[in-house]
């Protein structure tokens, strides 16, 4: 398996998840900082020695707290659920608090300082609900709009358009991510539900295979114990009875454990579907192949291989776009199946082949098949190969 640097192997922070981890904590830091561009203005202003000492100092404080109220709200409300009454009111509270800050801080140092608005109107459609949204962010377009032209301000439709945009911009990408979280969690509960159904089959089958056999061995131990001092050939003849039946007991165990593990190519080609779109990497993929008549071992190692491949496309890569094709070719030495998967991504930061990718190699070359991976063109292909016909006739003689 390709490994990541630092053994991470996550490629960014999931949509809506609160961060766990330093690095993730700064990753969104960062990505809710660039947006910090637009204080561009008031900076300059502050640093361009128009202001008095403790002008410049007060000018100074209140951008930093006006900065910090804006962080906290957007970096803990990005993506939670509707706010619960107590909850909403401290929001409320916070966002008004940004509004009359901005104003104070325009009215006092000057136009350089109406930008503050945009940032008003961001934490609106990040932090409140959308019967909220509706009217405060058109209010803070307002507020800036008259602020701007007490002060003289230059372009007050620009900003209003500006202001109202940004700030639907930011409901949008808030009801985005709700969407992607609770999609996430749907999924999730699908999984659940498939796993305990496949734990009640996998049941099922136990105890029609094991119902009957256990049965009958309790059956015939009790008569074998029973003819034993008057009839020991008898009761010899129910021992080994006794040992065909739970051998056949433990070869049908055998089976049904390995049919439940087995895993399958189809149900692979629509798990991968499922983690390359949750994983943001623009995903192409064929369909199911008819397999009737290729042994199972051939198709157990081409889904394994599929397996492997997408989870080290998803969890190391940091490829955008992933094709997977599948061939049927003839070849000198028979029909086969090639799998073929293909990414943009960088290939991970492992000098070598991982555990997983020579366990896969081993698998196939167990099934009569080859691997083949390494870096190709602008990213990663990994090719595996297994035969495409019927297992051979053993039995069959010249």
């Amino acid at each position: 398996m390709r490994e990541a640097a630092g053994g991470t192997g996550a490629r960014g922070i999931p949509v809506g998840e609160t961060p766990r981890t330093l690095r993730q904590g700064l990753r969104k830091g960062l990505w809710i900082g660039v947006w910090l561009v637009f204080l561009g203005e008031p900076v300059r202003d502050l640093t361009s020695g128009r202001h008095t000492p403790s002008g410049t100092a007060a000018g100074w404080a209140g951008l930093a707290v006006f900065v910090g109220v804006y962080l906290a709200l957007v970096f803990r409300n990005m993506g939670r659920p509707e706010h619960r009454p107590a909850g909403l009111s401290r929001v409320a509270v916070l966002i008004a608090g940004l509004g009359v800050l901005a104003t104070v801080l325009c009215l006092t140092l000057g136009r350089h300082w109406l930008d503050l608005y945009v940032y008003v109107s961001v934490a609106c459609g990040a932090a409140l609900p959308l019967r909220a949204v509706y009217w405060t962010i058109p209010l803070t377009g307002a507020t800036m709009t008259l602020v701007g032209r007490h002060l003289g301000a230059t372009g007050p439709g620009q900003r209003l358009l500006l202001v109202v945009m940004i700030g639907f911009a930011m409901t949008g990408v808030r009801q985005l991510v709700r969407t992607t979280v609770e999609l996430r969690r749907a999924r999730a509960t699908v999984a659940q539900l498939a796993a305990n159904e496949e734990r009640l089959r996998l049941a099922r089958d136990l105890h029609d295979l094991l119902g009957h056999s256990l049965s009958l061995i309790v059956l015939k131990s009790e008569l074998a114990g029973r003819m034993l001092p008057d009839h020991p050939d008898q009761a010899a003849r129910q021992v080994a009875d006794i040992e065909r039946v739970g051998r056949q007991a433990l070869v049908d165990v055998r089976e049904a454990v390995t049919g439940y593990r087995r895993p399958r190519l189809s149900a692979e080609l629509a798990g991968a579907q499922v983690a390359l779109a949750a994983a943001g990497i623009a995903a192409h993929l064929p369909e199911a192949p008819d397999l009737t008549g290729v042994r199972e071992e051939s198709e157990s190692a081409l889904a394994w291989a599929l397996r492997e491949a997408v989870t080290n496309v998803v969890r190391h890569s940091g490829a955008g776009r992933c094709t997977v094709e599948l061939l049927r070719r003839q070849t000198l030495d028979g029909p086969q199946f090639e799998l073929s998967v293909e990414d943009n991504g960088s290939g991970g930061s492992g000098g070598g082949p991982g555990n997983g990718l020579t366990g896969l190699a081993e698998r196939l070359e167990k099934a009569g098949g080859s691997l083949e991976a390494g870096r190709f063109r602008h990213g990663f292909r990994l090719v595996a190969r297994v035969p495409a016909g019927p297992a051979p006739d053993v039995g069959s003689g010249a």
